[in-house]
């Protein structure tokens, strides 16, 4: 007996070290024709272990994360028959975040990051799959719901609060306190979510180099 397709995508991910985070069906207004399903594809908890191991982190060249997720993604999307979206090609730029949330398992949270329960304040995509097929993952409640939301007043820049998102500020914080917990351990605000596994230290310091660069 065939396992249903979300079952096999699921466990298609998990060997690349990915996870399904949802999915949506498109509107005509999202100009996906033939596209019935949007699922998104986020990191799983063993995502860092194994892009690492990969060729496009070994050996030096630029952007490695982004080119690991085209070559990953677009091969699985080929496997399926699907189409491949991701988050850093454009124009036009695909609009994952309101997509995230469409897809009923991620959330603004109350700093506007997005957040869900798999993965907390460290909710990310690195790409998404237009399937032919209707998939449904079903939707999860927001952790934000029962949570005395330490992330309001976790950043020590007042950069990320319920006002929102100061990017210059936080850069300019960043740059002037190299021994900052954030520097050396990753932002403060994710960190203080208490929802989903929390990312390798590794991982959050290369992410935010990417934020600085």
């Amino acid at each position: 007996m065939t396992p249903p397709l979300e079952d096999r995508l699921t466990a298609l991910l998990a060997l690349r070290g990915l996870q399904p985070l949802g999915a949506f069906a498109p509107t005509d207004d999202d100009d996906l024709s033939g596209i019935k399903s949007v699922v998104m594809i986020a990191p799983a908890p063993d995502f860092w272990t194994q892009f690492t191991a990969s060729h496009e982190w070994q050996g030096g060249l630029p952007d490695p994360m982004d080119r690991w997720s085209q070559r990953v993604i677009g091969r699985l999307a080929l496997e399926l028959d699907a189409k491949a979206y991701f988050p850093f090609t454009g124009p036009p730029y695909r609009p994952f975040y309101s997509w995230a949330q469409r897809a009923g398992q991620s959330y603004a949270s109350p700093v506007t990051l997005l957040i869900s329960a798999a993965m907390g304040l460290d909710t990310s995509f690195r790409g998404a799959l237009g399937l032919r097929e209707t998939v449904d993952f079903g939707s999860r409640v927001t952790p934000c719901e029962t949570c005395e939301a330490p992330c309001k007043t976790a950043c020590p820049a007042d950069a990320l609060t319920t006002e929102g998102y100061d990017v210059p500020k936080c850069k300019a914080y960043l740059d002037h306190h190299p021994d900052s917990p954030c520097r050396t351990q990753g932002c403060a605000v994710r960190r203080a979510c208490p929802a989903g596994p929390g990312q390798p230290v590794e991982q959050a310091l290369y992410h935010l180099d990417q934020f600085r660069s």
